[in-house]
């Protein structure tokens, strides 16, 4: 199947099941920022899941093309297709592919895309990649874009007892100081995580850490004092 095949038939099936009131209110909740064809989670799923289903194991050019020209269309459906069209070929991530990921991050970005894409599909890259981690989380930390730092601090989110302290405690103090909500409230989510895994570990660096107000009560939240 070509991409623009792929493309016509996905929005034909998002078109027939569009609601408009749906979809107002979902563009309200991202602010205004993206249109929407007001489809819950379950019926963009189904109407992309056979088209989904044969592009098992598709080509690094493929992957690229037909992802590109999804994230450039209006509607944010066709963002949340592609990223998970990456997903389900995560084991087939080459590593070129980073590029791809970066295009993703910066373009049409928001919290509700970055928060799959780091978790899910940085997380499988670098894990398929790991001499690659240190360099690009450098390289992202120094970006001045949000986006792309919040991507570091957040990709280890479901890493539980494999998560690098070192790599997270050095992006953290790196970003300390920030006044962006996104940052702050990131570096108080992935330290919340680790906190059902090492507790301990967690409130040792709060202690030693002079982090935002936002951080350390959301680091802190699972956490009886």
């Amino acid at each position: 199947m070509k991409p623009n095949e792929f493309i016509n038939t996905l929005e034909k099936g998002f078109r027939k099941k569009s609601n408009s009131l749906i979809a107002l209110n979902q563009k309200a909740y991202m602010r205004n920022q993206f249109d929407f064809y007001g489809l819950t989670a379950s019926q963009r799923r189904e109407i992309q899941s056979p088209l989904l289903k044969k592009c098992y194991g598709i080509s690094k050019d493929y992957l690229k093309k037909i992802t590109t020209e999804l994230w450039k269309k209006e509607e944010r459906d066709y963002q949340y297709c592609a990223q998970e069209l990456i997903f389900q070929n995560g084991e087939n991530l080459k590593i070129g592919d980073i590029q791809l990921f970066e295009f993703m991050i910066t373009n049409k970005s928001w919290w509700d895309t970055i928060d799959f894409i780091a978790p899910k599909i940085i997380a499988k890259y670098f894990k398929l990649y790991p001499e690659n981690t240190e360099s690009q989380i450098e390289k992202w930390i120094k970006s001045n874009n949000i986006w792309l730092q919040r991507s570091c601090l957040i990709f280890q989110l479901k890493h539980k007892e494999n998560l690098d302290t070192h790599l997270l405690s050095h992006t953290i103090q790196s970003l300390l100081g920030s006044k962006e909500f996104f940052i702050n409230k990131a570096i108080g989510w992935i330290l919340r995580e680790y906190s059902k895994t090492n507790q301990a570990w967690v409130i040792d660096f709060v202690q030693k850490t002079n982090l935002n107000s936002l951080s350390q009560r959301e680091a802190l939240k699972f956490i009886k004092t």
